[in-house]
């Protein structure tokens, strides 16, 4: 049970139907975290910087270790709604999120997101160095704030209790298996 009901379209103003209507036309549907967040317009569009963000280091990242810098965010933050949402993105592109041997620039770039994840965001000064052999400091910027969004995000849905979205039930942890064999993958 959610301890914030998500924003029943129904029973929403006029700019938090803008809001629902827009992400439907971006996303496809809207999550239970985002109605959620419709409570608050500040709240939603600050948060909604995540893709934003997203499309900032993507280029430099790829789509593969984006993907994966957000699931080791939320399985550091154990946040069931986002850990399985990016494990849903990943067994749909063909990975397997349980097994994958990530090279050194991917064991770096997730180590630092687990970093960001921990309380106070203690970075080590060895990750540090070994992130800025790889990347320029605007990317390590976009990169941080990035991070910082997903732990907000994961934060929003633990603290709040949001609802499970059932889209996402194949994808849980342990489910790839059957998600693969329904040929959904």
């Amino acid at each position: 049970m959610p301890r914030i009901r998500p924003v029943e379209y129904e029973q929403a103003t006029p700019g938090q139907r803008a809001a629902h209507d827009q992400v439907v036309l971006e996303h496809g549907r809207i999550t239970n975290m985002k109605r959620t967040l419709l409570h608050s317009l500040p709240a939603f569009q600050a948060l909604m910087e995540w893709y934003t963000l997203r499309d900032v280091v993507q280029p430099f990242l790829g789509e593969r270790l984006t993907n994966l810098f957000a699931l080791a965010i939320s399985n550091e933050n154990d946040c069931l709604i986002c850990s399985t949402f990016f494990r849903r993105i990943l067994i749909e592109s063909g990975e397997n999120p349980d097994e994958f041997a990530p090279g050194e620039r991917e064991t770096v770039v997730l180590e630092f997101g687990r970093c960001l994840a921990k309380p106070f965001a203690r970075v080590p000064d060895s990750v540090y160095a070994r992130l800025a052999a790889l990347f320029t400091e605007e990317q390590i910027v976009a990169l941080t704030a990035f991070g910082a969004l997903m732990v907000a995000t994961n934060i929003v849905n633990n603290a709040l209790g949001v609802d499970f979205d059932s889209y996402l039930e194949p994808y849980r942890k342990g489910g790839a298996a059957r998600v693969a064999g329904d040929g959904a993958a």
